[in-house]
Formats: C-alpha cells, sequence, structure tokens
C-alpha cells in the first residue's frame, strides 16, 4: 500500500501576499514568453516579419489618408516618404514584444477572466494604433529633419509608448487593485 500524497501547493499559494502572487506570476509569464520567443518566434521569423510589415503598410495608409506620399511595397517592411526610404520597421519595432509585456501583465493582476478577455485586446489594438503613428511620425521625421531621427526613435517614442503602457496599466489597478487600507477601516 502507497502512501497518500496530498498537495499543498494551492493552500500554500494562496497564503503568498497578493504582491508576491503578482510578482511570480509576471516573472512566470516573462519566462515563458522569452522561451517561447526566443526558441520559436524570433527564429522562424514569420510572425515579426508578418507584423513588421503590415504596421509598414499600415503606416502608409495613415500618410498617404493625411495627404503625404507615402508607400510601402507588398510584402516589404520598408517604408517611402516621397519614394525615398524613410523607415525600415524591423522585429524589435513591430509592437509584439509590448503587446506580450502589456498583456502578461494583466493576466498577472488579479481580475475577473471576463474583464481581462475585453481589456487584452483592447489594449493591444491602442497599442497597435500607436505604433502606426509612431512609425508614420519617425517617417515624417526622417523626411523632414532625419537629423533628429536616432534620438526621437530611442528617447521621444520609448517615452510615449511606455508612458501609454503604464496609463493603461495604472487604470486596469485602479480599476481592479485591492481596496486602499483606508477603505478597508471604513
Amino acid at each position: 500500500m502507497l502512501p497518500e500524497i496530498t498537495s499543498t501547493r494551492s493552500s500554500r499559494w494562496g497564503q503568498l501576499a497578493p504582491r508576491w502572487q503578482f510578482l511570480l506570476t509576471a516573472a512566470g509569464l516573462y519566462l515563458g514568453w522569452l522561451l517561447l520567443y526566443e526558441g520559436v518566434i524570433a527564429p522562424d521569423g514569420r510572425l515579426d516579419h508578418w507584423l513588421s510589415v503590415n504596421i509598414a503598410a499600415a503606416s502608409a495608409v495613415l500618410l498617404r489618408g493625411l495627404g503625404f506620399a507615402a508607400s510601402a511595397e507588398a510584402n516589404t517592411t520598408l517604408l517611402r516618404m516621397d519614394g525615398l526610404p524613410a523607415v525600415i520597421v524591423g522585429a524589435p519595432c513591430n509592437g509584439l514584444v509590448l503587446y506580450a509585456l502589456f498583456a502578461g501583465f494583466i493576466i498577472a493582476f488579479p481580475a475577473s477572466l471576463r474583464d481581462k478577455l475585453w481589456f487584452i485586446p483592447v489594449g493591444i489594438a491602442g497599442l497597435y494604433l500607436l505604433n502606426i503613428v509612431r512609425v508614420g511620425a519617425l517617417a515624417l521625421n526622417h523626411h523632414y529633419a532625419h537629423q533628429s531621427v536616432d534620438f526621437n526613435h530611442h528617447y521621444t517614442f520609448s517615452f510615449i509608448v511606455y508612458t501609454c503602457i503604464c496609463l493603461l496599466w495604472m487604470w486596469w489597478v485602479r480599476r481592479h487593485g485591492l481596496p486602499a487600507a483606508a477603505d478597508i477601516a471604513a
């Protein structure tokens, strides 16, 4: 006869403070994403390429809609202004990692699955649109003031994108966070 094995795994998890549950879940999701991306997605390259082509094409559509002579040839990540190369949308700039970072935070934060199922796609769609605007703005920056492209690409636009992500996260935490100690005492 074998001894009975009981698991205290879930009870130990439940005993952890919510911030530790969040941090451990977020770390696990990050590690899982890192392994998935570096082991499968990046070496394959198709998802990154497709998204980069999509962002370049959508940015060209946006710029044309605003009256600029922009184009992106089929299946290319190059965005042109007046026929001249302006921006190449590479894998680091296509937004995929940002979508995963955003979604991982929302998944790790305790809230109902129903709320997560609508907020994650809406947030990713917003970040996708922001990235289209960012790439279009970089193309305009390159076309009209190319001296500042490097600074704007690495600092200005990164600041804007990460600020938007933080604002989405703050909204999420305020909506789904635990009540403050003063609220509990009241």
